[in-house]
């Protein structure tokens, strides 16, 4: 079971930007074919996906609407996975986990379902 845990989350006024990041246990890093990812739930809204990859990859998949102010990134030896989040809009305001899943192999890792392992979650809170 890999154990997620959030951090970096706070206030910041629109147009700011955070660095959210999720201390990982050693084991989602373990193979490379591991999903690692970021999702956020606004209140009264579903969760969704903001970015994915898997651990070895440096290339991850994000939302189109998010693509360009988002980015995902990992440090292994530092057992991290940050998501760097610029030109933060109030709709932006929401829960962001970190999730993993081990893999055995490379399969589609994109969705809420794909993933099993979560993170508490960080509150992120932009003012207009």
């Amino acid at each position: 079971q890999v154990q997620l845990v959030e951090s970096g989350g706070g206030s910041v006024e629109a147009g700011g930007s955070l660095k959210l990041s999720c201390e990982i246990s050693e084991r989602a890093y373990r193979n490379k074919f591991n999903c690692i990812g970021w999702f956020r739930q606004a209140p009264g809204k579903e969760r969704e996906g903001i970015a994915t990859t898997y651990s070895d990859y440096g290339y991850p998949n994000y939302a189109d609407s998010l693509k360009g102010r988002f980015r995902l990134s990992q440090a292994h030896a530092n057992q991290r996975v940050y998501l760097e989040m610029n030109s933060l809009e109030p709709d932006d305001t929401a829960i962001y986990y970190c999730a993993a899943d081990l893999r055995s192999e490379r399969r589609p890792c994109t969705v809420e379902s794909d993933f099993s392992d979560w993170g508490q979650g960080t509150q992120v809170t932009v003012s207009s």
